[in-house]
């Protein structure tokens, strides 16, 4: 499939530093037992550890969900009739003090999934996790949603309550100039931790091959469609994006 978004070329060898983050392969998400399961989520495991083995990666990331069992997200947390997983919204208010207060989101409701310390919450053992550099824990604040590795839902960086590590500092750290993302699901996570990854100032790509979604259908879709307006490339395996990080 032909890339979108910015053309690998644009970037120098010598300024080429790319990062890959690996989003949410956990328990939860994986049939055949996941709460929360995305269709073959599991079936993404090798291609992932291809991808981890690649030397020409300065930094290779592993994001995982982990929120306490009081997380808004989890449609049991709330009263019925409006508390139907996948079917359900809520208004998410923002937790952040001052005059964002008032801000709300709708937010979809979701099965009790990756919870702290449960076995949900690991990080399905098919992935070479000896070859993580760094983990990253989020959506660990109770009162909202957090989708994306740098930002929750309303964008505020939650260092200390909602994730363990500020992942554009790290990437910096590292002189990162690209950040390549797979994992599940497409039409969350890895959506909006790309997103974010290019509002940091990082050129960003999707590799589509690794990648698993809640609806592989519309929702992907609809996801690419997102990607392409922030500029992020949503690219195939064999393309010559990842043929320059093996060449490295």
């Amino acid at each position: 499939m032909a890339s979108s978004g910015p053309p690998a070329a644009e970037v120098s060898h010598a300024d080429f530093r790319p990062a890959l983050i690996v989003v949410d392969v956990q328990e939860d998400f994986c049939p055949p037992n996941g709460t929360l399961a995305v269709p073959n989520g599991r079936s993404i495991a090798p291609i992932i550890n291809q991808l981890l083995a690649l030397r020409g990666f300065v930094v290779r990331v592993a994001t995982q969900d982990f929120h306490p069992v009081d997380h808004v997200s989890f449609a049991t947390n709330h009263s019925p009739p409006n508390n139907r997983p996948y079917e359900s919204f809520i208004e998410m208010k923002n937790p952040a003090v001052g005059k964002k207060e008032s801000e709300t989101k709708p937010q979809r409701l979701w099965p009790v999934h990756c919870v702290q310390e449960s076995p949900g919450a690991a990080i399905i053992p098919e992935i070479e996790i000896d070859k993580i550099d760094v983990f990253v824990t989020k959506g660990m604040d109770a009162r909202v949603e957090m989708y994306s590795a740098f930002a929750d839902a309303f964008g505020n960086d939650s260092l200390g309550t909602g994730v363990n590590i500020d992942l554009s500092a790290t990437l910096r750290e590292r002189n990162v100039s690209d950040v390549f993302v797979v994992g599940i699901a497409g039409d969350y996570c890895v959506k909006s931790t790309a997103i974010d990854s290019v509002r940091k100032g990082f050129k960003t790509w999707v590799v589509e091959e690794a990648v698993k979604s809640v609806d592989p259908g519309a929702g992907w879709e609809a996801a690419r469609k997102e990607l392409a307006q922030y500029g992020v490339g949503v690219i195939s395996a064999g393309g010559p994006e990842l043929a320059r990080i093996k060449a490295l």
